[in-house]
């Protein structure tokens, strides 16, 4: 079974073609700057990657140019597009109506439109990729992964807002949580690359990139997580405030005489590790300010870390304890510096690192905790691509 796993942005469109007979990337790549002139798309094919150029107006245009690529010239895979047998979504937010992947019919699409005000950004960019496809291959089945539905399973008081209640009756103001695909797959993986069961386990998946999230979950199940209604709240991201009092946000609004959209922007694209630093978004250029002596980057990089911390701590009260943390994402699977700084001072909590497996490890499957340890620490990178592949081939 040939499988087709689309991310639809707002101005890009990644993909990945997987055979699900032996599970492995067919090839991948990604289309950017769709809607503007220098538009291109970048293929992996045979550990080789191409740049190709070429002027693409809008979504449409943009997955006929990935079935062209698929198909014709000389980074074709498939003699046609018949050869696929369904394509796979990420949709980012599905609200409450969606706790696992559907196949996406009209009725669950008009479902998913309705939750576009807890998305404006990317939800209407994941429609735009499922009726691309409809209007090219109309007879494919398509299924949705939600980012949000592994979270699903919190407990009320977990996602619930301290605001009226109304505001949660009306406007569904709540914690929604997401990379639930990632932390889904990685929580799954983790237990069998340990080799134990889900079931009775306590587990702390923190997600660390540009954008960056933590899970508590027990006995498989999701029961808390740090971001909420937006991507925007929890952990210091790299141009994310995370959390923030909430009397600040209006203290500046009326000190930068500010609107929505202006406090939105210094919130979510200019806070964070660069807001902090002054210098980048990269943690690795941070990194690098913190070897030349700059003490914006060392601040930035104590905060980062600390905040990781202070949720694994939460999360290992909320659970009754924790079994097993485990890091992934860009940084958390090859930035040792982070997982260093996020465990440092767990001691109490049984947390027991091993420097020189931590600082060897990058983007590799493995435990960095010492053998005395009596919570498992581990690098588990995320594979969100294939969980979606593997949705998809069990809804068609």
């Amino acid at each position: 079974m040939k499988i087709l796993v689309l991310n639809c942005g707002s101005s890009s469109i990644k993909y990945a073609l997987y055979n699900m007979d032996d599970k492995t990337v067919i090839t991948s790549g990604g289309i950017e700057k769709i809607g503007l002139p220098d538009s291109f798309i970048n293929i992996k094919l045979n550990g080789q990657k191409t740049k190709i150029e070429r002027p693409i107006e809008e979504h449409t245009a943009g997955v006929q140019f990935i079935f062209e690529v698929l198909t014709t010239g000389e980074h074709a895979v498939l003699h046609d597009l018949n050869e696929l047998d369904a394509v796979g979504h990420r949709m980012v937010h599905g609200g409450e109506k969606f706790n696992q992947s559907v196949l996406l019919t009209p009725e669950v699409m008009a479902a998913f439109e309705a939750c576009n005000d807890l998305a404006p950004l990317h939800n209407p960019a994941n429609i735009k990729g499922v009726n691309a496809v409809k209007a090219l291959l109309p007879e494919i089945p398509q299924v949705g992964v939600f980012d949000t539905a592994f979270h699903q399973t919190m407990p009320d008081y977990a996602f619930m807002y301290a605001l009226p209640y109304e505001l949660y009756r009306n406007y569904g103001v709540r914690r929604y949580g997401f990379h639930g695909t990632s932390h889904r797959y990685v929580a799954q993986r983790v237990c069998e690359y340990l080799g134990v069961k889900a079931e009775g386990k306590k587990i702390i998946t923190c997600h660390i990139g540009n954008g960056a999230s933590i899970a508590a979950v027990k006995d498989g199940q999701c029961v808390d997580t740090s971001m909420g209604l937006t991507p925007l709240e929890g952990l210091i991201m790299g141009t994310r405030s995370g959390d923030i009092d909430a009397g600040a946000v209006t203290f500046l609004m009326d000190k930068l005489n500010l609107d929505t959209k202006g406090v939105s922007d210094l919130l979510n694209k200019k806070s964070g590790l660069a807001g902090v630093s002054e210098t980048s978004s990269d943690f690795r250029d941070i990194l690098a300010g913190v070897a030349a002596g700059n003490d914006q980057c060392r601040l930035a990089k104590e905060m980062y870390t600390y905040r990781i911390k202070k949720y694994i701590g939460q999360y290992a009260a909320a659970m009754g304890g924790v079994d097993i943390i485990l890091f992934t994402g860009g940084a958390g699977e090859n930035q040792w510096e982070v997982r260093d700084g996020a465990t440092k001072g767990l001691e109490f909590m049984g947390v027991k690192m091993d420097a020189a497996k931590n600082q060897a490890c990058r983007a590799t499957e493995a435990i960095i905790s010492a053998d005395d340890s009596k919570v498992t620490v581990c690098v588990i990178p995320t594979d969100e691509e294939l969980m979606i592949a593997t949705d998809t081939m069990a809804l068609v």
